[in-house]
C-alpha cells in the first residue's frame, strides 16, 4: 500500500467519522467540532484528487467562515435548544404546506424550461482546455447555471430561517429608542434648579 491510498483511506474513514459524529453528538459545540473535521479531511480527499482549487475553497469558505462561525453563535448566543425545537415543531405543519407550494412551483417552472435560441453560441468557453478553476467557472456557468443559483437561493432560505429562529426579543433589556429620544420636548427633559450658595441639592 502506498502513500496515496494510506492518505485516501485516512481521509475517507476521518470524514465518515466526522459527518457520524456530527449528526450524533448531543452538544453542538461538539458537533461543529466533528463537522470541521469532516470538511477538512474531505478536502484532503479532494487534493489527492487534483482538484486543489475546491480543496482550498472548502478550507477557506466552510472551515474559516462557516463553521467558525456556527461555533461562535452556538457558544455566544447560549440559545435554548429544547425551547427552539418546541418552537420549530409548533410551526411544522405551516412550514410543510409551505414547502409542498414551493416545490409545486419549482416543477411547474422546470417543466416547461429549456435553452433559448443560440445558446450555444453563448458559451463561455470550449470545456477541457483550460485549467481547474477555468474549468470549474466554464461548467458551472454553462452547463449547471440553473442547478448554482438553486443552491444560492436555497443558502438564503436556509441564512432567513436561521435568523428567525435564533431572534429572541429580551424584556430585560433596555433598547435604545431612536425615534422617542427625537421626539422628546427639551422643557421636559431637563429641570432647572436654583441652588443657595453653600448648600446642596
Amino acid at each position: 500500500m502506498g502513500i496515496a491510498e494510506l492518505a485516501f483511506y485516512t481521509f475517507s474513514m476521518s470524514t465518515l467519522i466526522g459527518g457520524t459524529f456530527t449528526v450524533v453528538s448531543r452538544n453542538p459545540v461538539h458537533s461543529v467540532l466533528w463537522l470541521i473535521l469532516a470538511f477538512l479531511s474531505a478536502a484532503g480527499l479532494f487534493v489527492l484528487l487534483g482538484a486543489e482549487f475546491v480543496a482550498m475553497l472548502l478550507i477557506i469558505v466552510y472551515v474559516g467562515a462557516v463553521a467558525v462561525l456556527f461555533l461562535f453563535v452556538v457558544m455566544m448566543l447560549d440559545v435554548d435548544f429544547a425551547e427552539l425545537k418546541a418552537e420549530m415543531a409548533k410551526y411544522l405543519p405551516l412550514g410543510l404546506l409551505i414547502g409542498v407550494i414551493v416545490l409545486m412551483q419549482l416543477m411547474f417552472a422546470l417543466g416547461v424550461w429549456d435553452y433559448s435560441s443560440g445558446y450555444e453560441d453563448r458559451v463561455a468557453a470550449a470545456i477541457g482546455s483550460g485549467t481547474n478553476t477555468a474549468e470549474l467557472g466554464a461548467i458551472i456557468y454553462d452547463e449547471y447555471i440553473l442547478i448554482f443559483q438553486l443552491s444560492g437561493l436555497i443558502l438564503l432560505v436556509a441564512m432567513i430561517g436561521a435568523i428567525v429562529l435564533t431572534l429572541r426579543h429580551r424584556t430585560d433589556v433596555k433598547r435604545q429608542d431612536v425615534v422617542a429620544q427625537m421626539m422628546r420636548d427639551p422643557a421636559k427633559a431637563m429641570e432647572l434648579k436654583n441652588v443657595k450658595p453653600g448648600q446642596g441639592l
